[in-house]
């Protein structure tokens, strides 16, 4: 048996897969490599919440590795030996530990993606990359399914892969439950019942962490009480969150997933993003367990509140993933709206009088989090009627929140939430009056703009913004088959009111602090 080469193994920060085949083979002459660096903590300002939890989770698998006796080698943000840097602290390791071989998994952005092809190309020694072994799909898969066709319905795309999985499958050609989509049971405002269970938290002391990266001076956003640090950063924590999820939370998840309100932070959400983005979790263990408990509680839950959840994950999720591999790297500087604008200065603190910005960005800050609706709805939609420029709401939602690395977030931002990329993710731009947000939340009911009214100096901001966003955007939209009611009824405006509308939107894009 021929002996095998010292090897040094990456682990990206999002890649703790327990799972993985890597831990599988003889150890011997192999070692991991982990490391917290500046080049990742400075692309964009992170929520403070992000990156504890990325440094935590980080730690957690080191001490996992070691606790089987493997090799590792772990470079905390405050190392003397940690140079900051991916290629620098790659090249000293392997002079210094005399490494014959180099290996790595596939990284999901692409600029990591880029960095380690051309660290490997230029390596005087072997180097090989791995499937991370994580996600339904290759990352070609997307692109193949759509060759030929002109547009890329997710639906279509789902159907497939519930086929091909054998996921609420009835037979092979037919969905369980006679339908492939609950999605208009998904859409159930919640008014106080049912009662919602509180979410599966942990008030961890994260103390050590602060201080560690208060000590390198990163620049942070967002709040974090240092004893009550509530998110899952370790295999274990995530399989209780997954359970309780399906014990306390899925019997309610369809109805409620879109739903927003004052008083709720997470709703029926699992919160199970941050532990399947690192990998913590795998998409298809998080799918089976749940449609496992659906089947044994067929007589208390219904299909549709597990096929939202399913739709989530093995629909939206690959397919978001497999835009990100087809159309990167052009994707990242797409703004077909040619949209200009600065990002309001109340979306880093939250200080607006409109009161479903106010909470949903209040969440953010304070949580790292906001469930899709408030981040498609409500600051997504704002951002995307105040004719935002792209790059702007790109960074903001990349460092907001927990759960975001580029691969899914910019493709949910600057696709489905800002339509910068023409129509390739969404068929029509989200955007909407105050009109959606009174039918879905309690946002309105206390808030200092009445919802009703259009141009008045109390009409809901939202409302003005819409019609004006329509009228100056015409040009881009036109050809939109699914636009072509709202134009219709832009068109029979009177000339007067149109003016006013046009009047009232300038003065708040021009002056979001005020409002």
């Amino acid at each position: 048996m021929a002996k095998r080469l010292k090897t040094l193994r990456l682990i990206l920060g999002d890649q703790l897969n327990h799972q993985h085949s890597w831990f599988n083979d003889e150890q011997d002459d192999i070692t991991y490599v982990l490391m917290e660096m500046r080049q990742e903590t400075d692309y964009v300002v992170h929520h403070i919440q992000k990156v504890v939890a990325f440094f935590s989770a980080m730690r957690n698998f080191g001490n996992y590795l070691r606790n089987k006796d493997f090799q590792v080698i772990y470079l905390s943000i405050n190392d003397p030996e940690n140079l900051q840097n991916l290629d620098k602290n790659l090249n000293k390791i392997i002079s210094e530990k005399n490494i014959e071989k180099f290996e790595y998994q596939f990284p999901d952005e692409y600029r990591l993606d880029e960095q380690l092809k051309k660290f490997s190309k230029h390596l005087h020694i072997k180097s090989e990359a791995f499937d991370s072994e994580h996600f339904f799909t290759k990352r070609d898969d997307l692109e193949k399914f759509y060759e030929g066709k002109k547009q890329l319905t997710m639906e279509y795309f789902y159907r497939y892969m519930r086929e091909k999985n054998n996921i609420l499958m009835a037979t092979e050609k037919d969905p369980e439950g006679g339908k492939w989509n609950f999605d208009k049971s998904n859409r159930k405002k919640w008014t106080g019942d049912p009662e919602i269970p509180h979410e599966r938290g942990f008030r961890k002391d994260v103390s050590k962490i602060l201080k560690e990266i208060e000590q390198a001076e990163i620049k942070t956003m967002g709040s974090l009480d240092e004893k009550k640090f509530n998110w899952p950063t370790s295999r274990e924590d995530s399989l209780s969150v997954l359970n309780y999820f399906c014990k306390n939370l899925l019997i309610h998840f369809g109805d409620f997933q879109d739903a927003l309100h004052t008083e709720q932070e997470y709703l029926f959400h699992s919160r199970l993003s941050f532990s399947m983005n690192s990998k913590m979790l795998s998409p298809r263990e998080v799918v089976d367990s749940v449609i496992d408990f659906y089947y044994e509680h067929r007589d208390t839950i219904d299909i549709s509140q597990v096929e939202g959840f399913v739709r989530q994950i093995l629909g939206w999720r690959e397919y978001m993933r497999g835009i990100y591999w087809k159309e990167m790297p052009g994707y990242r500087r797409a703004n077909k709206l040619d949209n200009q604008n600065k990002l309001p200065e109340f979306y880093w603190n939250a200080e607006t009088k409109m009161n479903c910005l106010h909470h949903s960005i209040k969440n953010s800050l304070e949580n790292a989090y906001a469930h899709h609706i408030q981040r498609l709805m409500i600051t997504g939609n704002y951002a995307l009627l105040t004719q935002t420029h792209p790059d702007e709401v790109d960074h903001w939602y990349l460092g907001i929140y927990i759960d975001a690395i580029e691969w899914v977030e910019i493709t949910n931002t600057r696709g489905m939430s800002q339509f910068a990329d023409g129509g390739i993710v969404a068929t029509k731009p989200y955007v909407s009056s105050g009109s959606y947000i009174n039918k879905m939340s309690n946002y309105c009911k206390n808030c200092h703009y009445k919802v009703s009214k259009k141009t008045e100096e109390d009409a809901c901001p939202f409302n003005s913004l819409y019609w004006n966003f329509l009228d100056s955007k015409r040009e881009y939209l036109k050809g939109n088959q699914r636009m072509k009611m709202m134009f219709s009824l832009l068109d029979k405006k009177d000339p007067g009111e149109l003016e006013k509308i046009r009047k009232r939107a300038k003065k708040i894009i021009s002056n979001p602090s005020i409002f």
